[in-house]
């Protein structure tokens, strides 16, 4: 099983502002968010956490691990979508700016902010990170994994573990904060299922 954990609230999401590859901090809120999440996810008996390399994962990541008893590795393949000359702005000096875009960007996953990622540039750079634990933890007895990332990669991430159409990605919702995805899949059948989403009371 693999489990797609976001991080909790940062002062960029209270600010309304995109974050991207910015070091956003959590909030008293977003910490608190992470403790309560904590518990639920150590009830899943993970064999590894990952997280992303920015801090406000990797903060959230510390709080998993401690009550998982687990240290946590950190892959930079699991930053948030790169959003370029977006980085750092509100949605409305976006529209000032490059009206009609932020449409754009929500529906379409192949196209990127100016000198940022697409969707599926995301999730091609994240998606080994999963590939390669489930070649390394292939065995009699199921593994659970879990990742800590951000709302468009896990999103994205979902997408491209099931194999959805590209064309079906903006239907997909977001992760709230310190809310989690699952994916597990049966013995019998080698495909990715959706077992749950947007789970847990944060956020």
């Amino acid at each position: 099983m693999v489990v797609l954990l976001r991080h909790g609230q940062t002062d960029y999401n209270v600010a309304g502002r995109m974050q991207g590859h910015l070091d956003s901090k959590l909030t008293e809120d977003g910490l608190a968010q992470a403790v309560a999440a904590a518990p639920d996810i150590a009830k899943a008996g993970p064999e590894r956490i990952i997280s992303s390399d920015l801090s406000r994962a990797r903060d959230t990541a510390a709080f998993i691990g401690g009550a998982c008893g687990l240290p946590v590795a950190l892959d930079p393949r699991l930053r948030e979508t790169h959003l370029g000359e977006w980085q750092g702005r509100t949605v409305i000096e976006i529209e000032q700016d490059y009206p009609g875009s932020i449409a754009t960007w929500r529906s379409d996953p192949a196209w990127a902010p100016p000198g940022g990622e697409s969707r599926i540039d995301v999730v091609r750079r994240s998606r080994p990170v999963v590939d390669e634990l489930d070649d390394e933890l292939t065995g009699p007895s199921p593994s659970t994994v879990v990742l800590v990332a951000h709302g468009g990669l896990l999103a994205g991430l979902v997408c491209g573990l099931l194999g959805l159409p590209t064309s079906t990605w903006p239907s997909v919702g977001g992760l709230g904060n310190c809310r989690w995805a699952t994916l597990a899949r049966r013995d019998d059948h080698p495909r990715w299922r959706l077992t749950g989403y947007n789970v847990g009371a944060a956020g």
